[in-house]
């Protein structure tokens, strides 16, 4: 189905929106906001479109946005450790924004935002105004202090400490997630499980009174059967004796 013109122009700012993520930006830098907060009204307006693309589309383009209000957000943090978790947190898009990217651009902008945060750690924890020397040249370059080269290899017990506490956060998140997920699922079979038990309870209950019902006729019937002969027996009894009376009388007449 082809894009209507509302979704061409969501799809060209939200190109555009991650295009100025993947810049370095400064603080006075104000585009960025504005477009992501016009983006929200778009896709309300694509969600009431007649010619509205796919729900799983809505749902990439949503969770875009979100990573984009995220990753704001996250800029606003006033640490960069603090900066660098938020950004551990963030789900870029897993698909491409237009045609020509190999890679969707939101996990590329993922990934610079992961390393821009680790850079100004860096820079802090050795207290750094510039961010351009590398760890490989502190290290290697000729002259360097002792405490210096001390320092560098605390940032690298720092780093590597961090790194180890994002990894087993990332490992116990992933396992209750699966343990959420292994929960559900038995819930969901229980319940299952439940609903037809109760489904059968209700059938047996259905033929059971299907089956009171018939034996109630069944018997209502026997029991008008049963009048039936009796009055009979009756009637025949006294149709008897009267006409026995009657033959008697005629049989043997009084004595004058």
């Amino acid at each position: 189905m082809a894009k209507s013109r509302l979704e061409i122009n969501f799809i060209r700012l939200l190109s555009r929106c991650e295009s100025i993520a993947s810049e370095k930006r400064g603080e006075t830098e104000w585009r960025l906001e504005k477009y992501v907060g016009a983006l929200e009204e778009m896709l309300v307006a694509l969600r009431k479109s007649p010619s509205k693309p796919t729900a799983e589309v809505l749902t990439d383009y949503n969770r875009k946005i979100d990573f984009l209000k995220g990753l704001l957000e996250a800029e606003k943090l006033p640490s960069s450790t603090e900066k660098a978790l938020a950004n551990q947190f963030l789900a870029p898009g897993r698909t491409p924004t237009i045609a020509s990217e190999r890679m969707p651009a939101s996990k590329t902008v993922h990934m610079q935002s992961k390393a821009r945060c680790t850079g100004e750690m860096r820079s802090e924890l050795l207290g750094t105004v510039s961010s351009g020397a590398s760890e490989t040249d502190l290290r290697h370059r000729r002259g360097v202090p002792l405490d210096e080269r001390q320092s560098a290899a605390e940032l690298d017990a720092v780093l590597q400490h961090h790194h180890s506490l994002q990894e087993k956060l990332a490992e116990d998140m992933l396992n209750l997630a699966r343990n959420l997920k292994n929960n559900t699922l038995a819930a969901q079979n229980i319940i299952k499980q439940d609903n037809q038990t109760l489904s059968q309870s209700m059938r047996q209950a259905d033929m059971n009174f299907e089956k009171l019902k018939t034996e109630s006729e069944r018997l209502e019937q026997h029991a008008k059967k049963s009048v039936n002969w009796f009055l009979w027996l009756m009637l025949i009894l006294v149709s008897f004796m009267f006409i026995s009376m009657i033959l008697f009388i005629r049989l043997f007449p009084r004595l004058r």
